[in-house]
C-alpha cells in the first residue's frame, strides 16, 4: 500500500494550483502605472515571466519597453497596444488597464509585492524541477543513469537558485550590447588592457586582455616546463587582487578585475598546493621546505606569509578521481556559496567521463572538454584546465609544442577558446650542457663551451607562453620571467626581454 501511494503522490502535487498571486501582480502593475519611478527603486530583478497571468506578463514587458524609450507609462498610453489583445478584452479591454489604478494599494508596498511575485515564480520554477525529476526517474524505458539525472538535476537547481528560467530565452542583441559595454568600462577603468580577469602577469594580461567569463582556456606543457607553478601563481594574484580590492579600496566586487578562485587539484593534495604557493609568496625553496632545511628567518617569513594569505579567497579540492559531473556539481556549489569568478583545473586528462565512454579514451576526453566549456558558459566564469601534451614534441629538433600535440583529442583544441603553451628553453639548453673547460682543453671545446654559456645567459629564468589560439584576438608570445627555485612566475623587465614580447 505504501509503495502505491508514493506512485501516485507526484500526480496528486501535479493536480495542485501552481503557486501564484494574481491580485498581488495586479496591484504591483497598478502601482507601477500611477508612478513608473517604482520600477527604479526595486531590489528584485523582476521580469516579465515572472508573473503567472499572462495578460500581466505582457503588460509588464511592454511598461518595460516604454520606460526604456523614457516614454511616460499609463493606462491611456498602454492602450493602443492591447486593442487587439483577446486575452485583455475577456478582462474587460482598456477598461481593465484603468482599473489597475483604481485604488493604488499597490503603491503602500510595491517592493514588497515585487519580491512576492518573483519568490512564487521561483517556487513554480522549483515545481517544474521537482516534475522533471519526478518523471525522468520513474521512466526507465530510455535510460538508468541517476548520477546524471541527478547531475541535471542539480544543473536546474542552480539555475533557479540564480534567478535563471530554467528554459533560458533567447537573449536581445541590446542586452548583449550593454553586457559588452561594462566589460569595455572595465578595461578602461583597470588602465586600458583588462576587459577580464586578471591574470596578475601584465604582459599576458596585455596579450589576451585579461581571462574572459564563459571562456575555457587550455594550457598545456610538457613535464617541468612549469604549468601547475603558471597555474598557481595567476589563481593566486587573481584572488590577491579581489582581497585588495575589496579590503584595501573598498571597492565595489563587482568592478573588481580580481576574484575568488576554486582550484581543482586532481594531481596533488591541498596541503601540498598550499606548500607551493607559500614558497612562492615567501620566496624560499619549496625543496628546502619539504627537507626542513631553513633557517628560524626563512620559517618566519612562511609565518608571515601564512598569515597575510590566511583570508585569501582561493578554494582547493584536491578529490581524486572526479568525474566531469562531480566535478560540475562542485563548482556550482563554490559559485553559489563562495560566487567563485575563475576556475582552475590540474589537469585535464585526471578528470573521469560518464562511464559511457571508457572503451574509447579519445571520446571520453572529448566529453570532458565539452562538458568544460559548458561549465564556464553554465557559471559564467573563466575555466583553465590544464593538459598534458604527447612525447612527439621531444622527438622534434624544435621543441616548441603546436596545436597538434595536445594529447588525445582534437576536441580540447575544438571547444578551447584559447590554447597556451608554457615553454622554457632554459630546461632543454641546460640538458645540452657541455663540459666545463679545463687546463687541458682544446680551444674548440672552449669555444664550444662560451657558446652555449651565451645562450644560457639570454635564457636564464625566462619562460614563453605561446598563444597558439585566441578567439577574440591574435596569437603570438608572451615572455614572462621564471625563477625556478620558487616555482614563480613573474614580469620580465623591459630591457631585459631581449626582444618584444609579442611575436
Amino acid at each position: 500500500m505504501a509503495e502505491t501511494d508514493l506512485i501516485t503522490r507526484p500526480d496528486e502535487t501535479a493536480a495542485r494550483a501552481l503557486p501564484a498571486n494574481v491580485e498581488a501582480e495586479a496591484a504591483f502593475l497598478g502601482a507601477v502605472l500611477i508612478d513608473n519611478r517604482v520600477i527604479e527603486e526595486l531590489h528584485t530583478q523582476l521580469r516579465p515571466e515572472h508573473f503567472f497571468e499572462p495578460v500581466h506578463n505582457r503588460i509588464y514587458a511592454r511598461i518595460l519597453q516604454l520606460l526604456d524609450r523614457k516614454a511616460v507609462v499609463t493606462p491611456v498610453t498602454l492602450k493602443p497596444y492591447f486593442e487587439a489583445d483577446d486575452a485583455l478584452k475577456e478582462l474587460g479591454g482598456a477598461a481593465y488597464l484603468a482599473r489597475l489604478t483604481a485604488d493604488g494599494q499597490g503603491l503602500l508596498a510595491p517592493r514588497e509585492l515585487a519580491e512576492q511575485i518573483y519568490d512564487l515564480a521561483l517556487l513554480r520554477e522549483l515545481v517544474s524541477v521537482g516534475r522533471n525529476l519526478v518523471t525522468s526517474a520513474l521512466d526507465t524505458s530510455e535510460r538508468v543513469e541517476p548520477m546524471e539525472q541527478i547531475s541535471e538535476a542539480e544543473a536546474a537547481l542552480y539555475k533557479v537558485a540564480e534567478g535563471a528560467s530554467v528554459g533560458s530565452e533567447a537573449v536581445s542583441f541590446r542586452q548583449s550590447s550593454l553586457v559588452a559595454i561594462t566589460q569595455i568600462e572595465k578595461a578602461l577603468n583597470s588602465g586600458g588592457h583588462i576587459s577580464g580577469r586578471t591574470t596578475g602577469l601584465d604582459d599576458l594580461n596585455a596579450k589576451i586582455g585579461g581571462l574572459h567569463d564563459s571562456d575555457l582556456i587550455i594550457l598545456a606543457g610538457r613535464p617541468a616546463m612549469g604549468k601547475t607553478s603558471l597555474a598557481t601563481n595567476i589563481a593566486f594574484n587573481c584572488a590577491e587582487r579581489f582581497l585588495e580590492d575589496i579590503q584595501v579600496h573598498k571597492m565595489d566586487p563587482a568592478k573588481s578585475v580580481g576574484a575568488p578562485v576554486a582550484f581543482f587539484s586532481l594531481e596533488m593534495s591541498a596541503d601540498q598546493l598550499a606548500t607551493r604557493i607559500l614558497a612562492e609568496q615567501a620566496e624560499i625553496s619549496s625543496e628546502r621546505l619539504r627537507r626542513g632545511s631553513i633557517s628560524r628567518e626563512d620559517f618566519q617569513r612562511i609565518s608571515f606569509a601564512s598569515q597575510r594569505l590566511a583570508e585569501l579567497p582561493l578554494y582547493i579540492d584536491d578529490t581524486p578521481g572526479l568525474t566531469i559531473a562531480a566535478l560540475r556539481t562542485r563548482a556550482r556549489r563554490l559559485k553559489r556559496r563562495h560566487d567563485i569568478g575563475l576556475i582552475v583545473i590540474d589537469y585535464l586528462q585526471l578528470l573521469q567521463g560518464s562511464g559511457r565512454a571508457n572503451d574509447n579514451r579519445v571520446n571520453e576526453i572529448s566529453e570532458i572538454s565539452r562538458g568544460l566549456k559548458t561549465l564556464a558558459k553554465e557559471l559564467s566564469v573563466p575555466v583553465i584546465a590544464l593538459s598534458q601534451l604527447s612525447r612527439a614534441v621531444e622527438s622534434r629538433e624544435d621543441k616548441r609544442p603546436q596545436l597538434s600535440d595536445l594529447r588525445e583529442s582534437g576536441s580540447i583544441e575544438q571547444d578551447a577558446d584559447m590554447v597556451w603553451f608554457i615553454f622554457r628553453e632554459e630546461y632543454y639548453h641546460n640538458a645540452l650542457k657541455p663540459d666545463e673547460p679545463t687546463e687541458t682543453s682544446t680551444g674548440d671545446a672552449i669555444a664550444k663551451y662560451d657558446t652555449w654559456m651565451q645562450r644560457h645567459l639570454e635564457v636564464v629564468n625566462k619562460a614563453t607562453v605561446i598563444i597558439a589560439k585566441q578567439r577574440h584576438g591574435s596569437t603570438g608570445n608572451v615572455q614572462l620571467l621564471f625563477q625556478s627555485e620558487f616555482t614563480k612566475f613573474g614580469n620580465l623587465a623591459p630591457d631585459s626581454r631581449g626582444y618584444a614580447q609579442f611575436d
